[in-house]
């Protein structure tokens, strides 16, 4: 090996081991940590609640049969707007056979004791113009007779009713003529013509034929968790956003607030209801999802820090000042007084006086 090479492997070796000893040491050295910097701002805190729910109307009614029987006709549909006492469709009824035979049975009676109560009147009233009976026997005949034909009158109207649902005393107030009970917009009609109807009784709910709702009178229905119901009052005023309608911001006031909880996915949510102010250009459908923000509590104008800024320990809050930048940063710990906090945001009422620099999250290095 010739001279000039022992000296390059020399220098190598000693290249590797600088290297390897300047690496060491770099590693060894402590590093720099680097710290966001905040100034304390003077502003208005608010501690909101957000509450997801839907929009209901206040009055909605599903419409129901007085008689089973068959849709014959429909006369409204749904996104119609009907009127109280307004048709809406009509049913075809289909008899009872037991109810049929019972209302034909009293109509054979009915008929069997008229034709006697006649015979009764005509022998009565021969002898009353022979002046054989006194006039007060003539009246009780008379009166049998128009009782018997009444009674004719109540048989055939009832059987008339079990034929075809219809009074032949007031055929206005059919019971086949399904009407709206309320003014309002029909929301649905789940029925078709043809479908079978059941009347409501102890028994059954009934068949729905429509379902129409007050849509000039909506409320927010929705959950507040357990840790936030004690700070919420009837009377509040709500802030209602519409998903459907992005920019539409409505003012509704609290009503309601359930004293009864009901747990759901683990947790104890109170059932809430605010009456919401409408405007007359907005037109707002039924079911839409919403979210209403309450403002639990509020402070303004307080000095205020980035709430990650500050450091707690058991019942004390710090925060750590400023004191040199150069040639690395150098934090002084104070203790501080903390107040509202809005989740970002929160209030400083004591240790600060606002002039000050306080350190935040560490900066991530590039």
């Amino acid at each position: 090996m010739n001279k000039f090479t022992k000296v390059a492997a020399g220098a190598a070796v000693s290249a590797v081991f600088l290297g390897t000893f300047w690496f060491l040491y770099q590693k060894s050295q402590p590093e720099i940590i680097v710290y966001e910097t905040h100034q304390p701002k003077v502003m208005d805190l608010e501690r909101t609640s957000l509450i997801t729910g839907k929009i209901e109307p206040r009055d909605e009614v599903n419409i129901k049969p007085q008689i089973s029987g068959i849709i014959a006709e429909l006369y409204k549909e749904a996104g119609q707007m009907v009127k109280k006492d307004e048709v809406i469709a009509k049913v075809k009824v289909i008899p009872d056979m037991s109810s049929l035979s019972s209302a034909e049975s009293r109509i054979e009676l009915a008929q069997i004791n008229m034709d006697q109560a006649q015979r009764e009147y005509d022998r009565i009233k021969n002898l009353y113009e022979e002046k054989l009976i006194s006039a007060e026997d003539h009246e009780k005949g008379l009166q049998a007779l128009n009782q018997a034909k009444a009674e004719m009158k109540v048989a055939k109207d009832q059987l008339n009713i079990v034929r075809e649902g219809i009074s032949l005393s007031n055929a206005q107030m059919s019971t086949t003529l399904i009407r709206s009970t309320i003014d309002g917009l029909i929301l649905d009609v789940p029925v078709k013509v043809g479908n079978s109807v059941i009347l409501s009784n102890s028994f059954n709910d009934g068949t729905t034929i429509a379902t129409v709702a007050d849509m000039t009178k909506l409320i927010f229905r929705g959950n507040i968790d357990e840790t936030e119901v004690g700070r919420v009052v009837e009377g509040m005023p709500v802030e209602i956003s519409i998903g459907a309608l992005e920019e539409v911001k409505l003012n509704a006031t609290l009503e309601y607030i359930s004293p009864k909880a009901t747990e759901q996915n683990g947790a104890n949510q109170f059932e809430i209801k605010a009456a919401i102010a409408l405007p007359d250009n907005i037109t707002i459908r039924s079911g839409y999802s919403a979210n209403a923000k309450l403002v639990l509590q509020k402070a303004n104008k307080v000095l205020t820090v980035p709430e990650a800024a500050i450091e707690f320990k058991g019942d004390s809050s710090f925060v750590y000042i400023l004191t040199d930048s150069v040639p690395k940063q150098e934090f002084r710990k104070q203790a501080v007084t903390t107040g509202l906090s809005d989740g970002l945001n929160i209030e400083i009422k004591t240790g600060l006086k606002g002039k000050e620099t306080v350190r935040g999250i560490e900066k991530k290095q590039e």
